[in-house]
């Protein structure tokens, strides 16, 4: 099955549960109507990568397709969410997918405070309707006992990156640009959570009955995973920086007005002279005009550390696909995973 086949059928399961919760919502009081409308919308759009992977992952460890496990897999979407509003809230970034952000929405009805509790409120609701689809997806109790530990653990883990993110952000001078930690960051913040993590969602509902079988392929997907969740974030690293806004929907060098500390931050200060250095520990993180955020980057490019990235990214790709050239995984299940590393790579969003 092709991965936009895949996709599709995603937004298919998931629309209908969209449908479903945002009606019950507005039963409650018609002025809930924006809040439902505003979710609606949000989960309208999206490349569903976790989604996706839980599939891979599900068919990779012999799966048939079903309802129920297209439904589960859906449930990963509203947990998508519940991060991206939050961490917008956090970064105060204003703008997603070329539309205001959830609190940047809200506070144009009525006040910043009301916008960022919104916009907390329903991150909030995004996330009960995770574990809502999940439980109410139809999947089986085995299935149910087998998978839990891992949507558990991956929402941890995410929860962890995003903390680890804002403490760093706290920290000044040469102390906050450390690669060590900038990549530890990107591993639990996105990378997990977005590849490695929702294959093993996929392969404990598939393998729900074989622990021992269960574990071998648990293995595999990390050694998949963990290198290509890398590269996912190293990726998003350079669109935050030379993304084109008309493909990122953000506007240009939003991460530089954020003051991500990200690892192309963190190599750029580790390979700068001190004029760079002292460049990225002033104005990083302050409200940058274009000639500012031109200057930040052109700095950044004489380091070498956007070439370097580059570099890590095709490393760690190459390591992802060497893990998958080995007996257990179906034909299938090898082809889409090939195919879901280019994506990733690649995108220019």
């Amino acid at each position: 099955m092709s991965i936009n086949q895949l996709r599709s059928d995603i937004y298919q399961h998931l629309s209908i549960l969209v449908e479903k919760y945002c009606a019950e919502l507005t039963e409650l009081d018609p002025q809930l109507t924006l809040v439902a409308e505003a979710l609606k919308d949000y989960l309208s759009e999206g490349k569903r990568f976790r989604s996706i992977f839980a599939l891979i992952g599900y068919l990779g460890a012999g799966g048939e397709l079903k309802p129920e496990i297209y439904r589960a897999a859906a449930a990963l979407e509203f947990l998508q969410a519940c991060a991206l509003i939050h961490d917008d809230l956090m970064d105060g970034s204003d703008t997603r997918r070329g539309k205001p952000s959830i609190h940047k929405q809200f506070e144009n009805l009525h006040s910043t405070q009301f916008g960022s509790s919104a916009a907390i409120l329903i991150g909030d609701l995004a996330l009960t309707w995770n574990e809502r689809a999940l439980h109410e997806s139809g999947i089986n109790q085995a299935e149910q006992i087998a998978v839990n530990p891992i949507h558990d653990v991956m929402r941890t883990e995410l929860m962890a990156g995003q903390f680890l993110d804002v403490l760093e952000q706290t920290k000044s001078g040469a102390e906050s640009f450390s690669i060590e930690r900038s990549l530890k960051i990107a591993r639990y913040k996105s990378g997990k959570y977005s590849i490695e993590r929702p294959l093993h969602f996929g392969a404990a509902l598939a393998l729900a009955s074989y622990s021992e079988k269960l574990s071998e392929y648990l293995t595999i997907y990390s050694e998949y995973g963990l290198p290509l969740g890398e590269a996912f974030q190293l990726r998003d690293d350079l669109l935050g920086i030379y993304g084109d806004p008309e493909q990122t929907g953000k506007p240009a060098g939003d991460d530089l007005r954020e003051g991500k500390r990200t690892a192309l931050i963190a190599y750029a200060h580790d390979r700068g002279s001190q004029e760079v250095k002292a460049l990225l520990e002033k104005k990083l993180g302050t409200d940058l005009n274009q000639s500012e955020i031109e200057e930040l980057r052109t700095a950044i490019t004489e380091t070498g550390a956007a070439t370097h990235v580059e570099n890590l990214i095709t490393k760690l790709s190459k390591e992802a696909l060497a893990s998958i050239q080995r007996d257990g995984l179906t034909k299938e299940s090898k082809e889409s995973l090939i195919e879901m590393i280019g994506l990733v790579i690649n995108r220019t969003r």
